[in-house]
């Protein structure tokens, strides 16, 4: 007599019942690990687009210290009777403002050059600011601040009182984080507008 294994109902009943187990225990795992999965995946395309604006301010910041190196310092000096708004720094403020709309950093249209002001006070410098609102349609308070100092004194290494006069240019603009209430369980604390400021400094030529 040839053997042969023989299930009986009781046999089928316990694999039906381990079958349910087992897909209650994998729905349950998925309920989980699904939370976590999201606030990751929101996490790495937030700061994945913080990451890259702060590319696309770096790279206007270059941008305007090149044009602003390039341009006469005639119309800065004496700084008490210069112009709030001098001809030379206008070129700078419009290299910065279309770098950052061509890069698709402004969510709302906007307009330069802006609000400046320049120096003032008993001890001025050759420090002008600029500021354009209205380029954010997430908030009303963002923005764009342009820093542009034409008097920046470097040492030059290895010399003995020999200077040199570059300019600094300075790009300011917030970042608002699109999945906040995300972001915060992974940086407790973190704010919902975080500003990125970068800069860069070139020798003045003219």
């Amino acid at each position: 007599m040839s053997g042969s294994i023989k299930f009986g109902v009781d046999s089928w009943s316990c694999a039906g019942t381990l079958l349910r187990q087992s897909e209650g225990s994998a729905i349950l795992e998925f309920a989980i690990v699904l939370p976590l999965l999201v606030v990751f995946i929101a996490g790495i395309y937030d700061f994945g687009g913080a990451f890259n604006q702060k590319q696309k301010i770096e790279q206007a910041a270059q941008e305007g210290a090149i044009v602003a190196a390039a341009q006469p310092t005639s119309d800065l000096l004496p700084v008490a009777t210069s112009a709030s708004n001098p001809d030379s720094l206008v070129p700078v403020v419009y290299a910065v403002f279309n770098s950052l709309q061509q890069g698709g950093v402004f969510t709302k249209p906007c307009s330069a050059p802006g609000t400046p002001s320049g120096p003032s006070g008993p001890s001025p410098t050759l420090t002008w600011k600029y500021k354009i609102k209205g380029c954010s349609s997430l908030n009303a308070n963002d923005d764009l601040d342009i820093t542009i100092n034409r008097g920046f004194v470097a040492a030059v290494t290895g010399t003995s009182g020999l200077d040199v006069v570059g300019t600094v240019v300075t790009v300011s603009f917030p970042y608002d984080w699109r999945f906040y209430s995300v972001i915060q369980q992974i940086l407790p604390g973190v704010i919902k507008t975080t500003p990125i400021i970068e800069s860069a400094t070139v020798h003045n030529q003219m």
